[in-house]
């Protein structure tokens, strides 16, 4: 029987109000060791941002990540599943849509998060990207 969202994902996401600055939502990644965070708005999933969106896109860019609410930077409406969900229609997803990571929504709320991390450890635990995303952290 093919595995849902739910069995693989990683459950309890990091979440952060949209007007948290950059450097608190950095504080946020490291202390959860997580490489992005889903950005919220009054209760519902306004984006999500990837340590790389604040590398590239504000520090790169000039931004003032004191100042900068991650809000003005998050990838805005991004693309949700529900936990119920197929395993192999999220792959699927992915690709078509060029993403490696995925929110996980029910009744409104961010309930998870889908990386292809999490897929490769649930495919074939002894892959190279299974073994990186089932390290310990680099501190």
């Amino acid at each position: 029987m093919a595995k849902t969202v739910n069995e693989v994902m990683t459950h309890d996401p990091r979440t952060v109000e949209a007007t948290a600055n950059l450097v608190d939502v950095a504080k946020e990644m490291r202390d959860g060791d997580v490489g992005a965070i889903l950005v919220d708005d009054d209760g519902r999933l306004k984006g999500i941002v990837t340590d790389r969106d604040i590398v590239v896109r504000a520090i790169a860019g000039g931004k003032d990540p004191y100042s900068t609410p991650v809000g003005s930077l998050c990838t805005g409406d991004p693309v949700t599943v529900s936990p119920d969900q197929n395993v192999e229609d999220v792959i699927q997803l992915m690709r078509d849509r060029n993403v490696r990571r995925v929110p996980v929504i029910q009744g409104g709320k961010a309930v998870g998060i889908i990386s292809i991390g999490d897929l490769a450890v649930d495919r074939d635990e002894h892959s190279a990207l299974a073994d990186i995303s089932a390290a310990a952290p680099n501190k």
